[in-house]
This record gives C-alpha cells, structure tokens and sequence, in this order.
C-alpha cells in the first residue's frame, strides 16, 4: 500500500513538472500580475507591428513560414495582412470577420457562428489585455527572466476539441503581448510573433472596413 502510496506521488509531480515551463515559474501573486496587466492595457488604444506566423504540422518536418503586416484599434477592431509567401487579408470588426484570398472575398457574422465567435475574441482579447477575464478558459501565469506566460486551457468542449491550450508571451516591461502560441490536440501548432511594434499609433478606421 505505501508503496502504491509513494508511486501516485511520484506521478503527480512528475505531472506537475510537465506542466510547468522552462525558464518560467508560476507568478507569486496572480492579482498583481492581472492589476497591472488590466491598467497597462487600459493604456493602449491602438498597437501596429510586423508579424511572422510559423506553423507546425505533425506530418511535416518543414515549417511554413508567413509574414505581414498587423494593426489593433480599440474596442474590437484587428487587420493581419499577409504578404509574403502568399497574400492573405482577414479583418475583425466587432461582430464582422472579412476575409479576402487572392480574388476570393468572404465576410462572415459571428453571432450566427458560436465557434468562430470564440476564435474571434481569442485574438481581440489577447491585444486588449482582456484574455485573462474570458470564461471560455482557465488561467495560469507564469514568470520568466524578461517576459510573462499566460496559459490558457480551453474550458467549453468545441473548444477543448480543438485546442490543448493557448500562450500569450508578455513582455514585463510593457505588458504586451509579443507572441502567441496556439496549441492544437493532434500536436500541431501556430507561433505569431509581434515585431517592431509601435504603441498608440494613429490608425485610421478605413483600415478595418468591412465590406
């Protein structure tokens, strides 16, 4: 018995260590991070960077790699525009998705498309600081030398079906998010990184129109 005892032991915190990532260890005091990260946000009203999107399949030893150009603008508003390899443009405004594929357009209303609607607000919410009030997931932090770990791991089954969890790498200078990692179940996973950013840009809203 004590020995079956001693091996459940060993297990969890061999768990528990998995959990756990290199270079970072949990924030000592979850409130505080999520105080100054909420008033660094409230700061922000619009973010324009540079981007590099690095996809890994499972079934592929290459990555593919994407870059382009990104805009945010408070309340809901995002445009990543994708230049090279390929040309790909998606736009969010508040409820409306536009998408446009070389010559193919497609504009979509989240609120007859639940699933789409929580994609949606993954992205809006890490640009405006809000991913951590979001229901559809449970939160972890985590700290590191020069940046913050939010975990997120997905609560509603539609979502779980897709994605073990969700990163969003913070700088600890800025509370910014410079990277999101978007972990699929079947092992495949999609990094964004945030280059060159410039806070509090002047955006015009034509940027985000939606046809």
């Amino acid at each position: 018995m004590r020995k079956g005892i001693f091996l459940i032991a060993i297990i969890g915190y061999a768990l528990g260590m998995q959990a756990q990532y290199t270079g970072y260890k949990p924030v000592a005091s979850f409130d505080d991070f999520k105080t100054k990260f909420a008033a660094a946000s409230q700061k922000t009203t619009a973010i324009k960077s540079d981007f590099e999107q690095e996809k890994n399949l499972s079934m592929l030893s290459e990555k593919i790699v994407s870059h382009g150009k990104f805009w945010f603008k408070k309340e809901n508003m995002v445009r990543m525009e994708y230049t090279k390899p390929f040309q790909y443009l998606m736009v969010i405004n508040n409820n409306k998705v536009y998408v446009k594929d070389g010559q193919k357009e497609n504009t979509i209303s989240t609120t007859s498309n639940k699933l789409f609607k929580q994609i949606n607000n993954i992205m809006v919410d890490c640009m405006k600081g809000t991913a951590l009030n979001n229901p559809d997931f449970k939160v972890r932090v985590f700290e590191g030398s020069a940046n913050f770990l939010i975990e997120l791991t997905p609560v509603p089954k539609n979502l779980k079906e897709l994605f073990k969890n969700i990163n969003i790498i913070v700088d600890k200078k800025e509370y910014g998010a410079n990277k999101i990692e978007l972990h699929e179940q079947g092992g495949d996973n999609t990094i964004i990184t945030f280059t060159n950013k410039e806070l509090n840009a002047t955006i015009p809203d034509s940027l985000f129109a939606v046809k």
